[in-house]
């Protein structure tokens, strides 16, 4: 799934070459795609791309008076094209989702890829009409979020630290993998309860979270559109590394898995060398009996 990091670096892609460039037009494939239908996407032509922002892991294209907002959701992508096919695309079974093309014929395909067809597109005349906007909480690399606002934001929390970083509407923007690598570089249980932190807890988190997130940023800095989704993957430590050694201790990578996502961590670095239950696990000796 594209989270911060990612989307940050396509707004950025879209800064330098879409920016000042005009719609010519916007060719919706997939049926699911657009959640919004008015204004239609057809108002997009002919007006001109004035602005990209981020809001969590939505796009913002700002397309005159009118915005194109778009969440990628798990495994949407955003696929840039210098030259634009000529041939109208064909509705079917493959990823395309949708396709904008530019007025000097460049231009960018949303596709997705598998069965569950989460992508969705808005046009809207303010980011703020789009339900996921509307709820997020703040960004965790704004200048005003600091360590006081994230322990203010965990006191009152007793779900576990996991799911409690990848809520959008407490913070904005982080997802399953950076969730795992955050936890990682504070040496945190992905089960320890998120209001129940320590100072030197609070304060590990914070530092761990601004970091992992600002290198991300960096690493994708630059880079084209193309290639984030293996940058991405050739730098995360732990997320995905199941069975592999932990690259601060050496211990190997443990993985709890769920009925549709899974997380890693180092049971040295955080978890006090106890190893998590993995529900997967759980459900395959329950039903082999005794």
């Amino acid at each position: 799934m594209p989270e911060l990091p990612e989307v940050e670096a396509l707004r950025e892609f879209l800064a330098v070459h879409a920016v000042g460039r005009t719609v010519e037009r916007v060719l919706p494939v997939a049926f699911h795609v657009l959640k919004t239908y008015d204004p239609p996407a057809t108002d997009l032509a002919g007006r001109q791309v004035t602005a990209v922002d981020r809001y969590g892991k939505f796009l913002d294209l700002t397309v005159g008076p009118l915005h194109l907002v778009t969440h990628l959701a798990r495994a949407g992508w955003l696929k840039w094209q210098d030259t634009a096919p000529a041939a109208p695309p064909r509705p079917g079974k493959g990823p395309l989702a949708l396709r904008v093309v530019l007025d000097d014929g460049s231009g960018f395909d949303l596709t997705e890829a598998g069965t569950q067809k989460r992508l969705a597109v808005y046009v809207v005349r303010d980011p703020a009409d789009v339900p996921g906007i509307a709820r997020l909480g703040p960004d965790p690399l704004a200048d005003g979020f600091d360590r006081d606002r994230l322990a203010a934001l965990l006191a009152p929390e007793s779900r576990l630290l996991k799911g409690t970083l990848r809520d959008q509407s407490l913070i904005a923007g982080i997802g399953n993998a950076y969730s795992d690598e955050i936890l990682h570089a504070a040496r945190l249980s992905p089960f320890k309860n998120a209001g129940r932190l320590t100072d030197e807890e609070t304060t590990a988190l914070y530092e761990a979270l601004r970091t992992t997130l600002t290198e991300a940023v960096e690493r994708g800095r630059g880079v084209a559109a193309g290639h984030l989704k293996k940058e991405k993957k050739t730098n995360l430590r732990v997320h995905g590394k199941e069975g592999e050694p932990c690259p601060v201790c050496g211990d190997t990578i443990r993985s709890v898995n769920f009925a549709d996502s899974s997380l890693q961590y180092c049971p040295t670095c955080q978890t006090g060398g106890k190893v998590l239950a993995d529900r997967r696990l759980s459900r395959l000796l329950k039903g082999a009996g005794p």
